[in-house]
């Protein structure tokens, strides 16, 4: 199994979550060992998507220096991963991701049109060879050594409309699209009133969100999944342990994880190497990660 990239270049517009104004986006193909890039187009600048690059991690997952910034990646970056793609290279005009419907189903099918092509260099992957967990309070997130991966999802909020869920996801593509792809993001409507009075999320609607009140969901449609909030969860960590420069091969449980504890969990990962060993696919590995991407 070799490393892949796209096979074209393929673009879209959608609005900033932020900002509320059109963002243009585009995706290309990288070659072999590149990783994943970010080029901010109106700046002339591009970082790589790796821990060392987070700079904020309050409302989202943010990458940058000290000369820009792109912020709400972890949904595109959640669909790289989830369909294997090593290697690509992520252009936009503005300094966060479009939100587009607020899941990562609009990346899915971007790269749907964009195809995945191999590369003529081995696969690689962060193999977990021993538990790792960060916790503050009761909160935790944590990675185990596993052949199968499953990420263990727990949150567990005051209120009515969501209060405990947990969901099982067994990690491969079709599994992804299947199960986590779809779920939006969601917020609280006081949250978005406090927010837009500090000029952001002025691009937060029912089109790109679950809103929530005190007591109900204000979307008319409803949910798309009844633990539609958990599975969006879920999505937000594939992309963010994205940023460890390699698929995961391991377990991942989470207990009212957030983006900040899942960052601190990947540098937690590469701080000792004798948390994970950096491999290049070869027998039965080869075979258990043919089986996650069949």
């Amino acid at each position: 199994m070799k490393q892949t990239t796209i096979a074209r270049r393929v673009e879209t517009v959608g609005i900033g979550l932020h900002k509320g104004e059109p963002i243009h986006l585009a995706l290309e193909p990288l070659d072999a060992n590149m990783g994943i890039i970010f080029h901010r187009t109106d700046l002339g600048i591009s970082f790589k998507a790796e821990p060392s690059n987070v700079v904020n991690t309050q409302m989202a997952t943010v990458v940058g220096n000290e000369k820009g910034f792109v912020s709400t990646i972890e949904h595109l970056l959640s669909a790289i991963n989830g369909y294997g793609i090593d290697n690509i290279r992520i252009l936009l005009d503005a300094n966060e991701i479009p939100v587009m419907d607020g899941s990562a189903i609009s990346f899915c099918m971007l790269l749907d049109e964009a195809g995945v092509v191999q590369l003529n260099e081995g696969k690689k992957v962060i193999l977990v060879r021993r538990e790792v967990e960060v916790a503050e309070g009761s909160k935790f997130v944590r990675t185990l050594p596993s052949s199968n991966p499953k990420f263990d999802y727990t949150i567990k909020f005051n209120h009515p409309v969501i209060g405990e869920q947990r969901y099982v996801f067994e990690f491969s593509k079709t599994n992804f699209i299947k199960e986590i792809a779809r779920a939006r993001t969601f917020g609280f409507l006081k949250d978005l009133q406090m927010l837009q009075a500090q000029n952001l999320a002025l691009g937060a609607s029912l089109d790109n969100a679950v809103a929530i009140d005190d007591n109900r969901i204000l979307n008319p449609e409803g949910l798309r999944f009844e633990n539609e909030f958990v599975r969006h969860k879920i999505l937000d960590a594939i992309g963010d342990l994205s940023l460890l420069g390699a698929p995961l091969l391991g377990d991942y449980v989470a207990f009212a994880g957030s983006h900040d504890l899942n960052h601190k969990l990947t540098l937690a990962i590469l701080a000792d190497e004798k948390n994970y060993e950096m491999v290049t696919l070869s027998g039965e590995l080869l075979k258990d990660y043919q089986r996650v991407f069949a």
